[in-house]
């Protein structure tokens, strides 16, 4: 382990009230005095032996305050005496008339020169582990502290914000997403509680209050995949919407789409975000269950696709419960059309836990279907959410024998959406946890 410039003192252990004074310590740092002439050409020269630290100058004024001279601080576990620096730094020293003789600094560090990292270690009980880690959405930092770290939260929030330009309010989630609109409970840490972010993924500004939507950073690669996927003229059923990461781009790339979400805030939030990026013409908006969804907009909307030739695309990114909803495409229509090169494609979003989560996934999208996909589907792997649990992407074409099946006449839906209420909150709770 390399050696620490900083050793906290002793006091700060244990603090749950953040005292920036504590955390002062002054210590002796090796230095060069270097002729202001050749003061630039020396300090390039030893980049690798130079102090690095927030807010400390790598050149002070001398000792002597003479106009000639300035000191290069040197990083004191990689300089200690003459013979520490490298065969390049010695030439470089020789070749600008540099004596190697070290001076010694008495160099001031305060809590605006710690790293984040720093300052946790030295206030949490020892041998426990130290989060820093958060997702960023806008202005807000969004945590999920362990128990043993609850007693330091809001230490730990002021830390977070301090240390992070452009945070202005640091969150830590307190329970499961669990409920039926995807949003979790958060308390405010540190700083205001402004809810409302404004973020800026692969080119596209949403808008959205974080606390009542659902809204994962970590997604914005996968966005982008499937977005690249649809080609302009196409048409795009996004079931699951949420504030529009996938109907936004989608849009203005060209395509058509018919965006839902059964959360009134993310409906709210999806037609604020196509206003946003001047998109409303080109997205159809809906507060549905999804299920009403597929058996209301979609069934209309599919038989005069189907006789076209541009693509139709499905995304479902629900992956706590997604899966459950494929059977709503069972029997959806009625006539089939001449061909069956444009039937829809579905992205369909799940978690595994399983040891071999493709297998998984494809044999669960076959159960809720009632159609073997393992021949006609593709697995993309999105990113692990936790130990053992992945988060997946299968991808197919729905078979006409789904989609046309007589034995799986659809009924129109229900207005009322009670029954998916109970499923999302009793299933969200089997997967998520």
């Amino acid at each position: 382990m390399e050696p620490k410039l900083y050793r906290p003192p002793p006091e700060v252990r244990g603090m749950t009230s953040l005292d920036k004074e504590a955390f002062t310590q002054t210590i002796t740092v090796p230095a060069l005095r270097v002729p202001t002439g050749v003061l630039n050409k020396v300090v390039k020269s030893l980049k690798k032996s130079a102090i690095q630290r927030p807010g400390i100058p790598r050149v002070v004024q001398d000792k002597e305050e003479s106009s000639d001279f300035r000191l290069v601080l040197l990083d004191p576990h990689k300089v200690s005496s003459t013979t520490s620096f490298s065969e390049a730094e010695a030439e470089a020293l020789r070749s600008f008339s540099v004596s190697e003789e070290l001076q010694h600094y008495e160099l001031q560090l305060t809590y605006h020169n710690l790293k984040t990292e720093e300052v946790l270690e030295a206030v949490l009980p020892q041998g426990q582990d130290v989060t820093s880690s958060f997702s960023r959405v806008g202005h807000i930092a969004h945590m999920n502290l362990r128990d043993h770290q609850l007693p330091y939260k809001n230490l730990i929030g002021q830390v977070i914000m301090d240390k992070n330009p452009g945070v202005t309010c640091v969150v830590n989630k307190t329970n499961m997403i669990d409920s039926t609109y995807r949003n979790f409970k958060m308390e405010v840490l540190a700083g205001e509680e402004n809810m409302v972010a404004k973020v800026k993924e692969n080119g596209v500004n949403y808008e959205f209050d974080f606390s009542r939507v659902y809204w994962n950073p970590r997604l914005s690669t996968e966005h982008q995949r499937v977005v690249q996927l649809i080609k302009p003229g196409e048409t795009v059923f996004d079931v699951f919407a949420g504030v529009g990461p996938f109907a936004v781009p989608a849009a203005r790339s060209g395509a058509k789409v018919l965006a839902n979400d059964l959360n009134p805030e993310s409906y709210r939030w999806l037609q604020h975000n196509c206003k946003l990026n001047k998109v409303e013409k080109k997205v159809r908006s809906f507060n549905l269950d999804g299920r009403a969804f597929i058996q209301g907009p979609v069934k209309q909307e599919l038989p005069a696709l189907l006789k076209g030739t541009a693509g139709v695309h499905v995304v479902m990114n629900l992956p706590a419960l997604a899966l459950e909803f494929l059977d709503a495409f069972r029997g959806l229509l009625h006539q089939e059309p001449p061909c069956d090169e444009n039937l829809p494609i579905v992205h369909c979003y799940c978690f595994s836990k399983d040891d071999n989560p493709e297998t998984d996934v494809v044999k669960r999208a076959s159960d809720s279907i009632g159609f073997p996909l393992e021949s006609q589907c593709s697995v993309h792997f999105v990113r692990n959410v936790a130990p053992n649990k992945d988060m997946m992407c299968v991808r197919f074409k729905v078979p006409k024998e789904v989609l046309f099946s007589k034995d799986h006449d659809q009924t129109e839906p229900s207005e009322e959406p009670s029954s998916y209420r109970f499923i999302t909150i009793r299933n969200a709770r089997k997967h998520l946890s």
